[in-house]
């Protein structure tokens, strides 16, 4: 039982992540949109990189860019506390009832890897060189979100087995 409560605990703690994270940006959108807006702009990377040219220059993306961030941060929140709560509401059943209760915390956890692993680390960080940024480079942190995720995810995955 304590494996089950364990894993329930783990994805909500990973919807309460997502949760505070999408809640910061919606509540403090200038500030959160200023670090997207830099990082698409490449305003602060080595000033002689020669991938400046995939710099994006309009507000109009820098917005669309954010909103689709906030979305899908939004999305890894509600697919997580739907799990979690999935999740708890079979933790006291037969095994396999509680695996088959496993996949809409699957999918946000893996949505939650792509936001911080795909969006930022590969498309951020390698694309439009956040790495580069001594301001602006979230690589770090997107780093410790999307390992913290995998290790929830790949513990979640492993099929529970009715106690003997």
């Amino acid at each position: 039982m304590a494996v089950r409560v364990s894993k329930v605990v783990l994805v909500a703690a990973m919807a309460l992540f997502a949760t505070l994270v999408a809640f910061g940006n919606i509540t403090d959108y200038g500030s959160n949109f200023a670090f997207v807006q830099h990082v698409l702009m490449m305003d602060t990377i080595f000033p002689n990189a020669t991938i400046h040219y995939r710099a994006i220059e309009s507000p109009f993306l820098h917005h669309a860019a954010y909103i689709l961030i906030i979305a899908a941060e939004s999305l890894v929140a509600i697919l997580c506390w739907v799990g979690a709560y999935r999740l708890l509401l079979k933790a006291r059943a037969p095994a396999t009832d509680f695996n088959r209760a496993k996949p809409i915390a699957v999918w946000g956890l893996l949505l939650g890897f792509l936001v911080w692993q795909v969006g930022f680390m590969s498309i951020g960080g390698e694309w439009f060189g956040m790495w580069m940024s001594d301001q602006w480079n979230g690589v770090p942190d997107a780093f410790r979100f999307f390992v913290t995720i995998l290790l929830v995810l790949i513990y979640l995955v492993q099929t529970d087995r009715d106690e003997a």
